[in-house]
């Protein structure tokens, strides 16, 4: 399974998203389109990037009931994303009728994977206020083993859990995972990171970083000791 680095591209406009990636000149990196970027340029902005040769995780987080999320994604299959997510707290049902929705009449699709807990959940936070009693890990685990069940490619965890997905649910089963910070930086409002390095040792397949690479003062250079940390080039 190939690994890399997903940039978070976090901006409010595709101005400021455009002015970010003309600083790459030589790499084409993967990039992660969330909720602000998308609700704020609409799909022209997906368009406009995958036509400039990048590769799009396009982070929506679908969470509804499974018939909305499954017409949902019948439009998004559309736009060429190569992968792009859903809430595993959905069920079974909704992720199965999300893979549906997003498999074209040719078979082909983008992957598909869902989120566990977000890393800026605690344990703590979990059992408080969601009212989810087991312990965090083995909340993450069973989602991840329904998402499997529901046929889709692998899960959104932290770094820290990766390890124990794979284990759960096999090595073939995608980790793709957020939380990652330099040993040097800031952790921000992130509370289960760990470092590109550290990832990398526990065996996730993709890491997703946002402000350490868009907001250092060379975000070139950020992304590139990212890839050396992480995949050791």
């Amino acid at each position: 399974m190939a690994k890399d680095v997903i940039i978070a591209c976090d901006f409010s406009s595709a101005e400021d998203t455009f002015r970010f990636l003309d600083r790459f000149t030589e790499e084409k990196p993967f990039l992660k389109i969330g909720m602000e970027l998308f609700y704020a340029e609409g799909p022209s902005i997906v368009r406009e990037i995958k036509r400039r040769g990048h590769k799009i995780f396009l982070d929506l987080k679908l969470h509804d009931i499974p018939n909305t999320v499954k017409k949902a994604m019948s439009v998004l299959r559309n736009l060429d994303v190569d992968m792009t997510n859903v809430h595993a707290a959905g069920t079974i049902d909704m992720m199965r009728a999300a893979l549906e929705g997003l498999t074209r009449p040719d078979g082909t699709r983008p992957l598909l994977i869902a989120v566990t807990q977000l890393t800026s959940t605690s344990e703590e936070r979990m059992q408080r206020e969601l009212l989810i009693n087991a312990p965090i890990n083995d909340t993450i685990v069973r989602y991840a083993e329904n998402t499997r069940e529901a046929g889709l490619d692998g899960v959104v965890c932290s770094p820290l859990e990766a390890g124990m997905v794979k284990a759960a649910c096999g090595s073939g089963f995608m980790t793709v995972t957020p939380g990652v910070r330099f040993a040097d930086g800031d952790k921000g409002d992130q509370v289960r990171i760990t470092t590109p390095a550290r990832a990398a040792e526990i065996g996730t397949d993709y890491i997703v970083v946002g402000r350490p690479i868009t907001e250092a003062p060379d975000p070139v250079a950020a992304y590139r000791r990212c890839m050396s940390e992480f995949l050791g080039r």
